[in-house]
């Protein structure tokens, strides 16, 4: 009896789970190393990769900082697989968003150590790049012993390698949840009046101002009026394509009231007013339920709420809404971009550092990038976008990736949609007050924008 239960012992202990199916750690016939069977299914460099990193870092725990996130869900539920694989554990410090980035700060100002791994707002970077919060993970990707072959860096969107992990040039972050945003229209409608969804900003404007009283209860589009920053994101949906900036992103000269910005905002204003009576309260959830509740011919806004509008048991337009790429403008084809990277502490110990690039290369990987959107991620790589199965899923992602190509445009000209600069909140609040009064009629646009010009040449030069 005794012999019995020490040979099943012996064998459960050479019995390794690798994604659900058991490999055989040793032993003779058919039996398969966990090298073989991992090479098996992910390719013969990532298996190499696995036993390096599990005789390197194996018995290592790393410490990822992180705030509640759909990526990080993702993640956590990806978790035991990585350590069964290379023997590195992980643990997450929860933290409020709020918290986080001066979390982050603060443990950059002692060169704790404390985390190895960090989740990063890519609109933060501005202020993490200076403060030495996160390190340069070029050498990391450039080394082909830490990171295979098949990662596939390349195969993340380019405008969120470029444009939200990225800051002067330097890596300083993986992406892993971002969004832009796009048109909905009302599929029913257009074909209804005969009416194609909008090319251009003068399309936009026209079909907005179309539509709006068209029927009882119908108004022409729903965006982010509400005052201050919700105005100001709102606004920026339209801005850069209309020829507007808030800041010269290489001077940091303040273009508030310059020509284009003014003229901009004159557009939104007179776009706004096609909306709902009540649109100057309009974060990003009212603007959404409005298009949702079928008030609204259209609405402009971010991806990341597609969800909402296609869940049946919510929306009343579920069935009968299409989507386009933000229409072009003036000054071009652009669109809004804003995410989360991974990135690695330079505080870290050499060895935990190295196992968290490890835990960072399995979770944004090219051949685990479609579990974790399947466990709720968020899609940044252009195959996931492409992919038939999830597409099949999510009508949306081909359009999704053409409106990131927009976002790329901005991008490649030298524009972040959200400017790299400590200071741009504050920017963008001032803008966003002062906008909320034209809306109102309180104010005209060249006076307003003259005012908050003055305000932020102030706040630059404090």
């Amino acid at each position: 009896m005794r012999r019995s239960i020490r040979a099943i012992l012996i064998l459960g202990a050479l019995v390794l789970l690798v994604g659900g199916q058991p490999l055989l750690a040793g032993g003779a016939g058919e039996s398969k190393t966990s090298t073989a069977a991992i090479a098996e299914r992910y390719g013969a460099d990532v298996g190499r990769w696995i036993d390096y990193v599990r005789s390197s870092y194996g018995g290592t725990t790393v410490t990822f900082a992180a705030t509640r996130h759909p990526a990080i869900d993702a993640m956590q539920s990806m978790t035991d697989e990585f350590t069964r694989l290379t023997g590195i554990k992980v643990k997450y410090d929860i933290i409020e968003e709020g918290y986080l980035r001066n979390k982050l700060l603060i443990e950059a100002q002692g060169h704790t150590g404390a985390y190895d791994v960090l989740l990063l707002d890519s609109f933060s970077l501005a202020e993490y790049a200076p403060s030495k919060v996160a390190a340069d993970l070029k050498p990391f990707l450039d080394n082909a012993t830490l990171t295979p072959k098949s990662y596939g860096y390349n195969d993340i969107v380019a405008a969120y390698r470029k444009g939200i992990g990225m800051y002067n040039g330097v890596i300083y972050g993986v992406p892993v949840a971002g969004e832009t945003r796009y048109v909905g229209y009302r599929t029913d409608l257009f074909q209804k009046h005969g009416k194609q969804p909008p090319k251009t900003m003068d399309d936009f404007l026209a079909l907005a101002k179309f539509f709006n009283g068209k029927e009882k209860g119908l108004y022409g589009v729903a965006m982010r009026a509400q005052k201050g920053i919700h105005f100001a994101s709102g606004w920026m949906t339209t801005m850069y394509q209309n020829g507007g900036q808030f800041l010269d992103q290489k001077t940091w000269k303040v273009l508030v009231n310059s020509p284009g910005t003014v003229s901009s905002l004159q557009y939104y204003v007179d776009l706004l007013r096609q909306g709902p009576p009540d649109i100057s309260v309009y974060t990003h959830e009212e603007a959404e339920s409005a298009f949702a509740l079928g008030k609204t011919a259209m609405w402009f806004d971010s991806t990341a709420l597609t969800p909402w509008i296609l869940d049946t048991s919510k929306s009343l337009v579920a069935d009968k809404v299409g989507f386009v790429p933000p229409p072009s403008g003036s000054a071009g084809a652009y669109g809004a971009l804003a995410g989360w990277d991974v990135g690695l502490s330079p505080d870290a110990k050499a060895k935990s550092q190295e196992a968290g690039w490890a835990f960072i290369v399995w979770m944004t990987s090219q051949i685990k990038a479609k579990d974790y959107v399947k466990l709720g991620g968020t899609p940044v790589r252009e195959s996931v976008y492409s992919d038939p199965e999830l597409v099949k899923q999510n009508w949306t992602f081909p359009i999704q990736l053409q409106s990131l190509g927009r976002a790329a445009n901005l991008v490649n000209d030298g524009i972040l949609w959200l400017a790299p600069h400590p200071k741009f909140l504050k920017v963008i609040e001032v803008a966003g007050n002062y906008g909320s009064q034209v809306l109102a009629g309180q104010i005209e646009a060249r006076p307003a924008m003259d005012f908050a010009q003055r305000e932020v040449e102030r706040i630059m030069s404090e």
